[in-house]
């Protein structure tokens, strides 16, 4: 839809965000919160004595031993990773950029545990115990927004209720896994969606439904973050947009192999509309059989694409995948991880211009994410101010929200 945008960010780019630095977050998930992933894997799977030496062996290289190239020649995406990481070659885990090490670490995983194949870990997602355990922990909080979603639909097109399955998408971002796994409290983490507007450091809900009011009928397309509790309340968003007709179609740009733990692939979406199909509350599986006619009739849209494993900024995204989601009306994107791709994962001042720097986007976009990183634009010096003396972790404890919309 969009042709006449620019390629790159509105202002000059400052620096990475590295993970040289104690006391950081970046710092932190380098060297404990990788290392306990990899460990916690191996906890979750049956694999076999080879496989555990050469997760242990990457354990062990964190984060002394020298960045390497991919030794997997034959996996599709091989030789762009080598490409993308030669810079950083003899580097250790500290040094490069942040973005860069941590999606490095888990396609690393991966390489370890023989995804590519052949073998007996080919094809295996090495997460699907915590995906599934989150799905099934949240039944709960999926019935309540399945009968909300349900009374919701049978009155149409309202902008109240885009505004408030908006603000259980954005919460649903806070059942991350890779935060919280579920043996240590995860199911505990729900999206706590009602009255939460106070912890909405940016909200632009009424300039996003003002806009999908005048554009009915439009292509949507979502970057999605997580499986499990996440995936439902982006699936919930995307029903209520089809089922209005607000969309005509809705693409979900999903990962082309498990990554950062609960990240959703192809089959997590199509497995969790079984999941919810099946279920005995009836507005649940109501819920789940119009996602799988969605599917069956390509009003929903799956897609994968290396670049969403990739360690690139937003604004390096191939050409073709520019090309393609400049035809959208809206992309949504979901999550942290993405909201660090939109931003390059740089050391922007938090009171830049979301907008300035994000004129670079294909189309008008909505960002959705729950604050687990330091990197941040668009708040203001008072909002800092105020949040850096009642809450010292109120960039990374997933408590603080942002919805931020650009045309």
């Amino acid at each position: 839809m969009i042709n006449s945008r620019q390629l790159v960010p509105g202002l000059p780019v400052p620096a990475p965000i590295c993970s040289d630095i104690p006391g950081t977050w970046a710092h932190s998930t380098t060297t404990i919160r990788m290392p306990e992933i990899a460990r916690r894997m191996l906890a979750e799977n049956n694999f076999p004595p080879d496989t555990v030496s050469r997760v242990q062996a990457l354990i062990d290289d964190i984060p002394a031993v020298p960045i390497r190239l991919l030794k997997q020649e034959k996996a599709p995406d091989t030789a762009a990773w080598n490409y993308a990481i030669h810079p950083y070659l003899g580097q250790d885990w500290l040094e490069p950029p942040w973005f860069v090490v941590e999606t490095y670490f888990y396609r690393r995983l991966l390489e370890a545990t023989g995804y590519f194949g052949p073998g007996q870990g080919q094809g295996l997602d090495p997460f699907a115990y915590q995906k599934r355990q989150g799905l099934l922990t949240a039944r709960p909080v999926i019935s309540t927004i399945s009968s909300r979603l349900q009374a919701w639909l049978d009155l149409g097109w309202q902008e109240d209720y885009c505004a408030a399955l908006v603000a259980i998408d954005l919460w649903g971002n806070r059942a991350d896994l890779s935060l919280w796994p579920v043996e240590e409290g995860g199911e505990s983490i729900q999206a706590d969606w009602e009255g939460a507007e106070a912890q909405n450091l940016v909200d632009d809900t009424v300039q996003l439904t003002a806009y999908l009011s005048d554009h009915q009928g439009v292509r949507i397309d979502f970057m999605i973050d997580n499986a499990g509790l996440e995936l439902v309340a982006d699936l919930a968003l995307a029903d209520y947009l089809l089922a209005t007709t607000a969309a005509q179609t809705v693409t979900f740009h999903l990962k082309m192999h498990p990554t950062f733990v609960s990240d959703a692939t192809i089959v997590d979406v199509q497995e969790t509309a079984a999941f919810l199909a099946a279920q005995e509350v009836p507005a649940v599986a109501a819920f789940g059989s119009r996602l799988e006619n969605y599917l069956a009739t390509s009003r929903l849209l799956l897609r994968d694409n290396p670049f969403w494993t990739s360690p690139l900024a937003f604004w390096e995204m191939p050409a073709d995948l520019r090309k393609d989601l400049s035809q959208s009306h809206l992309i949504i994107s979901k999550g942290d991880a993405n909201y660090r791709r939109l931003l390059g994962d740089r050391h922007w001042p938090y009171t830049t211009s979301f907008q300035a720097i994000m004129a670079y986007t294909p189309a008008p976009l909505l960002a959705l994410r729950a604050l687990k990183a330091e990197v941040a634009a668009g708040l203001s010096a008072e909002q800092i101010a105020r949040l850096n003396k009642e809450d010292e972790e109120w960039m990374v404890n997933g408590r603080w929200g942002v919805i931020q919309f650009v045309q």
